[in-house]
C-alpha cells in the first residue's frame, strides 16, 4: 500500500470518527434540550395559573315586597343591566311590562351567602312601591330577592389581559365541535404535531414565501402558553418538541380546555381578549352558556385572525369565514341541514358597542383599589380573579355626574368664565351606612386621571364652622341653642406684629346674635371670637374626632377654613354628623369573594360614638336653620323644606373654592367647585357648590331629615331676643331643644314684638314641626 492510499484511508477513517463523534454531542445536546423542555411543559402547564383581572361589581338591587321603588326606577336598573324586553319573559335577563306588573327572569349570580339561580318573577306595583313579589313558577310569596348586579370595572393584570375561566363540559358542543372541524380534524388522534401540515408548512418556507402555519391545537396552545408570536425555524422547532411533550403528558380534554381558555380573540383598546367565555361577553354580551350555533361558529372563525375577522370592522370577512365554519360543520355531519339553513341565514349577531374594557366610573374604582390595597397584595388584585361587590348606586352615580357637568357649563355661562375652566367634585354616601354610592373624580366623569374627591386638598371655609360650635354645644354649661353671641369689630395680634382683623361676608356687623343665627348666616367674626374662647386645640380635636385623620395647621385663620381637605374627608365629617355622633369609616366595599364565588371576607359596619348624641341633635338644629333661612336658603328651589335638610356653605378668598355639604335623612353629600390653576370663580358656596347638590338630590327622591331626640335632651320655651325661658303664652316664644340641665333658669318678661323676628319664625318653622308650636 502505498503512501498516498494510507494518507486516504486515514482521512476516511477520521471524518468517519468526526461525524460519529458529532452525531453523539448533536444528539446528546438535542436529549438534554427535550429534557429541558419537558421539564418546562409539565412544571409550568401544572402549575399554570391564569391572571385573571378582578371583577368589579356595583350594589346588587334588591326586591323586597313595600319597596320604595316605581316601575320606571327598576326598568331603568334593568336597562344598565341589559335586560331585553319581550313579550314574553322566557330567557334569563328578560322582562316584560304590563301596566303596574313587571315579569322578569333574573340572571343568576353567586353573592356572599350562597348562589341565587335564575328565579321567575311576578312583580305587582301600587302607589310607587313595590305591593308583591312572587314566585312565577309557585306563585309563593318571596321577601327578598337581588338582580345580578352591574359589572362597572375590572383591575387588571400585568399584561392587560382579560379573561374567564370555564371547563371544557361548559363550553356549547357546537363551539367545540367547530374549533376541531376548522382548526385541527385530527386532534383526537394525532401525537400534538401534524405532519403533513408541517410539510406544506415546510414547502412553502423552502419556496421563499415565508415561514407558515401547519400547526395543530396543541402547537398553537404551546405558542401562547410558552413561547412568543415570532415565525423562525428555531422557534417552530421548538413548538413542534414541546407540542408532542404536551400531548405525551397529558389528555386532549386537558389541552383542549386549557386552549379554550387561553386563546386569543380580540383587543379592546390595551387589553386582550382571551379565551372564549370572555369573547362571548365582549362580541354578543351574553354568557358563553347562552349563545347560539351562529355566534359559536362566529367565535371559532376569529381563531384565525382576530383583527382581520374582527366582525366589528370587517363584517364581511367575518361573515365568510362564520359560514366557512358552518359549512365544515354541516360537512362532518356535527349539525342537520336544517341547522346549517337557520344558522346560515342568521346576521352576525355581535352587540352594537363592545362592553368598556375601562370602568365607566374610575374615580370611585380607584377608591375601591384604594381600600382593598390595605387588605389584599397588588398582585391579588390584579391576577387572582377575585369577585368584589361594591356599594356604588348607578342610580345616584348618574345624578351626580348629571347634576356636576350641566351646572358647570351653565355656571360658566353665567360667570362668563372659558369654556371648561371649572372643575368639581361630588361624593354621596349612605347616612345610615357609612356606604359610598356615588363618586364624581371631575367635570368628564369617565376620566381615569387625577381623581378631584379624593386627590384635591382645597380649603373648605365656611364648612369648618359645624366643628366649632359642636365643640362649643358639647360644653352645655357655657354654651346652648339660645346663647347670645357678639358680632363685633376684632382685631387679633398675629406674629411679627401683624394684626388679624376677620370680617364678614356682607362686611357689616350684627351685634349681639343667638348661637345658631351666627352659624346659619355664616357670621365670621362672631364664628372666630367663639372659637378663640374654646381654642384651637379643642377645636381641632373636634375635626379629627369627626374623621380628619391628618393633622391640620392651627392658625387663628382655622376657624374660617384656610385648611385644606378633600371633598371625601369633607363628607367623612358630615358622615359623623349625619350619625348623631357615630363615626364609621366611608367604605366602598360589601364582599370579596375568591374566582370560584367562594367567600373571602366580608366587610361590616365599624362604629364608634365620638361625640355624644345630644349636641350633634343641638347642632343637627342649627345646621337645619342654614338652609331654612341661612345662607343656604335658596336650596328651597331644589327641595322641599319638609325635607328639613341640614348643610353647610363653604366659600374660600377671592371666591377661589365654592362648597357645600350636607345631609338628608338617607344621604350624606359633598359637592366642590373651582379651578384646577386656582384662579377665581366668582361662585360663593351657595351659588356654585350648592346648586350642584340641590340639583343631584332633586333626582334621588331623598328621606326627611327627622333625627329621634335623645334622652338627654329637654325641650323648653325661650324668648329668642333674650335667649331666657319664656312664657309660652308669650308672643314671638319659641320651644327650643337643650341639654338636660342647661336650659336657662331666669325668664323673661313677655314682649310685645320679638326682638329678632327672623329667628323666632325659623324657630317656629322648625322646632313648631315637631312640637305643635305654630
Amino acid at each position: 500500500m502505498t503512501l498516498s492510499s494510507l494518507r486516504q484511508d486515514l482521512r476516511k477513517r477520521l471524518t468517519a470518527d468526526n461525524l460519529r463523534r458529532t452525531a453523539w454531542y448533536v444528539l446528546l445536546a438535542l436529549s438534554a434540550y427535550t429534557l429541558y423542555l419537558d421539564h418546562v411543559v409539565r412544571t409550568e402547564f401544572e402549575r399554570r395559573s391564569w391572571a385573571i383581572p378582578a371583577r368589579v361589581y356595583a350594589r346588587p338591587l334588591e326586591l323586597f315586597p313595600g319597596e320604595n321603588l316605581a316601575p320606571a326606577k327598576l326598568l331603568e336598573e334593568l336597562k344598565l343591566l341589559d335586560y331585553r324586553a319581550t313579550g314574553t319573559p322566557a330567557d334569563p335577563g328578560s322582562y316584560s311590562r304590563h301596566g303596574d306588573d313587571v315579569d322578569l327572569i333574573t340572571r343568576p349570580f353567586t353573592f356572599w351567602d350562597g348562589r341565587q339561580p335564575a328565579l321567575a318573577l311576578d312583580l305587582h306595583f301600587a302607589d310607587g312601591r313595590l305591593a308583591t313579589l312572587q314566585n312565577q313558577g309557585t306563585g309563593a310569596s318571596l321577601s327578598l330577592v337581588r338582580l345580578n348586579p352591574l359589572l362597572i370595572g375590572r383591575i387588571y393584570p400585568a399584561d392587560r389581559s382579560d379573561r374567564q375561566l370555564i371547563t371544557l363540559s361548559e363550553a356549547p358542543p357546537d363551539l367545540v365541535n367547530g374549533l376541531i372541524a376548522v382548526e385541527d380534524r385530527s386532534f383526537y388522534t394525532n401525537y400534538g404535531i401534524d405532519p403533513r401540515g408541517m410539510a406544506r408548512a415546510m414547502w412553502t418556507m423552502l419556496r421563499g414565501r415565508g415561514v407558515q402555519g401547519g400547526s395543530t391545537l396543541t402547537q398553537q396552545l404551546v405558542k401562547n402558553l410558552f413561547l412568543g408570536p415570532q415565525r423562525t425555524v428555531t422557534r417552530k422547532f421548538t413548538e413542534v418538541i414541546m407540542a408532542l411533550l404536551l400531548n405525551l403528558h397529558y389528555s386532549k380534554q386537558q389541552i383542549l380546555e386549557a386552549y379554550l381558555n387561553e386563546v386569543y380573540l380580540g383587543q379592546e383598546g390595551e387589553h386582550a381578549i382571551r379565551g372564549f367565555a370572555e369573547a362571548s361577553k365582549f362580541y354578543f354580551n351574553e354568557p358563553l352558556s347562552q349563545i347560539n350555533l351562529s355566534q359559536s361558529a362566529l367565535l371559532v372563525a376569529l381563531v384565525r385572525g382576530p383583527s382581520y375577522y374582527n366582525p366589528r370592522l370587517h363584517p364581511r370577512h367575518a361573515l365568510a369565514r362564520r359560514n366557512l365554519v358552518l359549512k365544515e360543520l354541516r360537512l362532518q355531519h356535527h349539525i342537520s341541514a336544517a341547522q346549517y339553513a337557520l344558522a346560515l341565514g342568521k346576521p352576525l349577531g355581535v352587540a352594537a358597542v363592545p362592553p368598556l374594557a375601562a370602568s365607566p366610573y374610575p374615580a370611585f374604582l380607584d377608591l375601591v383599589r384604594r381600600q382593598l390595597l390595605r387588605d389584599y397584595r397588588e398582585n391579588e388584585l390584579r391576577s387572582a380573579g377575585l369577585r368584589i361587590i361594591t356599594t356604588l348606586d348607578p342610580e345616584v352615580q348618574a345624578a351626580a355626574e348629571h347634576a356636576l357637568t350641566t351646572r358647570l357649563a351653565r355656571l360658566e355661562k353665567e360667570q362668563h368664565l372659558p369654556t371648561h375652566s371649572l372643575e368639581g367634585a361630588v361624593v354621596i354616601s349612605n347616612s345610615q351606612t357609612g356606604e359610598v354610592q356615588a363618586i364624581v373624580g371631575g367635570r368628564d366623569p369617565q376620566f381615569e386621571g387625577f381623581n378631584r374627591a379624593l386627590d384635591a386638598f382645597r380649603p373648605v371655609g365656611s364648612l369648618i364652622k359645624p366643628a366649632i360650635y359642636l365643640t362649643a354645644l358639647e360644653q352645655p354649661g357655657s354654651y346652648t341653642l339660645a346663647t347670645l353671641l357678639q358680632d363685633s369689630p376684632l382685631a387679633v395680634p398675629e406674629s411679627q406684629g401683624v394684626i388679624w382683623a376677620p370680617k364678614n361676608y356682607d362686611r357689616r356687623f350684627h351685634g349681639m346674635v343667638p348661637l345658631p343665627v351666627a352659624l346659619a348666616n355664616s357670621y365670621n367674626v362672631a364664628t372666630v371670637r367663639l372659637g378663640l374662647s374654646l381654642g384651637l386645640p379643642a377645636v381641632m380635636g373636634t375635626v379629627h374626632k369627626l374623621g380628619i385623620k391628618h393633622n391640620l395647621p392651627e392658625y387663628q385663620a382655622s376657624l374660617l377654613g384656610a385648611d385644606s381637605l378633600t371633598p371625601f374627608e369633607v363628607t367623612q365629617m358630615y358622615q359623623t354628623l349625619a350619625n348623631g355622633g357615630f363615626r364609621m369609616p366611608l367604605r366602598t366595599v360589601r364582599d370579596v369573594l375568591d374566582a370560584d364565588g367562594r367567600p373571602l371576607q366580608r366587610f361590616s359596619l365599624k362604629v364608634r360614638q365620638v361625640v355624644p348624641p345630644g349636641p350633634v341633635y343641638l347642632l343637627t338644629y342649627a345646621l337645619q336653620g342654614v338652609v331654612d333661612h341661612g345662607t343656604a336658603v335658596d336650596l328651597k328651589h331644589y327641595l322641599s323644606p319638609d325635607l328639613h335638610v341640614a348643610g353647610k356653605t363653604g366659600t374660600t378668598q377671592d371666591l377661589r373654592d365654592s362648597w357645600f355639604a350636607g345631609f338628608t335623612g338617607d344621604h350624606v353629600a359633598a359637592v366642590w367647585i373651582g379651578r384646577d390653576d386656582d384662579g377665581p370663580t366668582g361662585l360663593t358656596g351657595a351659588t356654585g357648590a350648592m346648586t350642584v347638590w340641590g340639583k343631584a338630590m332633586a333626582r334621588l327622591d331623598p328621606e326627611p331629615l327627622n333625627p329621634p331626640r335623645p334622652a338627654d335632651v329637654d325641650m323648653a320655651w325661650i324668648d329668642p331676643g333674650t335667649g331666657l325661658l319664656a312664657d309660652p303664652d308669650c308672643h314671638g316664644a319659641v320651644r327650643i331643644p337643650f341639654i338636660r340641665g342647661s336650659a336657662p333658669v331666669n325668664t323673661a318678661p313677655c314682649a310685645s314684638h320679638s326682638p329678632i323676628r327672623v329667628l323666632k319664625t325659623w324657630f317656629q318653622r322648625l322646632f313648631g314641626h315637631r312640637s305643635g308650636v305654630q
